[in-house]
């Protein structure tokens, strides 16, 4: 363990499997005391609270669906309750349903957005109530959110656009409290929604000048450094950890 983070909070949400979970035994690590949200996958929030406590760690998990303003401000309240105070918080949860924008249907693309766009703005209007000074607030986008060049994820590449935009917008609100803002940019991660050995694996890989993906402790890295106190001067940033895809 690190320490950088000893002493704060941290709330992630869509925190049982992937990105999420990797953000949330990350924090841990440094010191944090961590509450993670999930859906669905009991056994695995509850596998991420087990790992992070085997290593000398504190965390809880609570079930709150991100689409569900009362279910998410229950859970921030929740974890208030548990550990007196909320520092960071990291917008996680979010999907993709890929295919063809002609061939989605409204309910998809409704999905979509509900889950992208309206749950970072649930959680974060949720947490504002809460949030110390000096806090920090870390959204997940995607560097599809900047430049888009995988045919298939039109309406996702749109929310996380709206992401990028409303990143910036709120570090201008918070600035004074010392609170800083910021959006974490993966490109193509091995996670189960988008496997390194997937069918859409080739394309996406042949756009990073590594020539590979990333692993999702790449992405925990990056938001435990803007968690940190190195990055207090860091705030309205679109962080991009792509391996290129975007040079």
């Amino acid at each position: 363990m690190s320490g950088k983070l000893e002493g704060k909070t941290a709330f992630v949400t869509g925190a049982s499997r992937g990105i999420g979970a990797a953000i949330a035994k990350r924090l841990a690590a440094d010191g944090a005391r961590v509450a993670i949200t999930y859906s669905k996958g009991a056994d695995a929030a509850a596998a991420v609270v087990e790992t992070i406590k085997d290593a000398g760690g504190q965390a809880i998990a609570i079930q709150a669906d991100a689409t569900d303003a009362a279910a998410v401000q229950s859970a921030i309240d929740k974890m208030v309750t548990s550990f007196g105070k909320l520092d960071v918080l990291v917008n996680n949860a979010g999907t993709a349903i890929p295919k063809t924008f002609e061939e989605s249907t409204l309910e998809e693309t409704d999905r979509v957005i509900d889950l992208n766009l309206r749950g970072v703005f649930i959680a974060t209007h949720a947490a504002l109530k809460h949030i110390n000074n000096g806090g920090r607030i870390i959204n997940i986008g995607s560097c599809v959110g900047e430049r888009m060049m995988t045919p298939g994820l039109v309406a996702y590449s749109a929310t996380k656009g709206a992401i990028r935009m409303f990143t910036q917008g709120l570090a201008r609100e918070v600035g004074d409290r010392g609170i800083t803002v910021n959006n974490i940019q993966p490109g193509p991660i091995d996670t189960e929604l988008n496997p390194a050995s997937g069918d859409w694996a080739e394309p996406q890989t042949a756009n990073t000048a590594l020539k590979r993906y990333g692993t999702v402790d790449d992405v925990a890295a990056m938001v435990a450094f803007v968690a940190g106190p190195e990055a207090s001067y860091i705030t309205g940033a679109n962080l991009t950890v792509d391996g290129g895809t975007n040079a």
